[in-house]
């Protein structure tokens, strides 16, 4: 199927998608910062620029757009046209991420990953519960935690 917009209007649309700062990234780091939780953002230092790091932790929070990380939940669907350009992107997402999570964890970090399916459509979870078990793991020391919606199935 071809595009349905001409290619200086897709790149125009494209460019102007956030890959950092994100409506779900600004919604968790404004929660945990009235909980009393101070954090560095998109730390260079460590590998994949956590969204969120906590060096007090030593803990960092992922927080991943479902689509362009390949959640298989109900925001994820494949896209129908140029679906070979967007399987390729995704998997290799899904590897970056992979990566990450395996650098970070072996460095002594630990991670949580927030799905934006916990945050928005039919699937969320309240915000309040999201902080809540955000600032729970951080406090408890315990290993690598995802927060998803309620029918997230993995990643793709």
């Amino acid at each position: 199927m071809a595009d349905v917009v001409d290619k200086t209007t897709r790149s125009r649309m494209m460019s102007g998608i956030r890959g950092k700062d994100t409506k779900p990234e600004i919604l968790i780091r404004k929660g945990l910062f009235a909980k009393g939780f101070r954090f560095r953002l998109h730390s260079r230092k460590l590998p994949g620029k956590p969204d969120i790091v906590f060096p007090r932790y030593k803990a960092a929070i992922l927080v991943h757009g479902c689509f362009w990380h390949g959640h298989r939940c109900p925001l994820f669907k494949w896209p129908s046209s140029n679906s070979e350009f967007w399987r390729k992107k995704i998997d290799r997402n899904c590897e970056v991420d992979k990566a990450a999570i395996k650098a970070l964890s072996g460095l002594g970090w630990r991670v949580l990953t927030v799905w934006e399916c916990a945050i928005k459509g039919p699937c969320r979870i309240s915000h309040n519960n999201i902080i809540r078990k955000a600032g729970t793991w951080l406090r408890s020391g315990r290993g690598n935690m995802e927060i998803q919606g309620t029918g997230g199935k993995g990643a793709a």
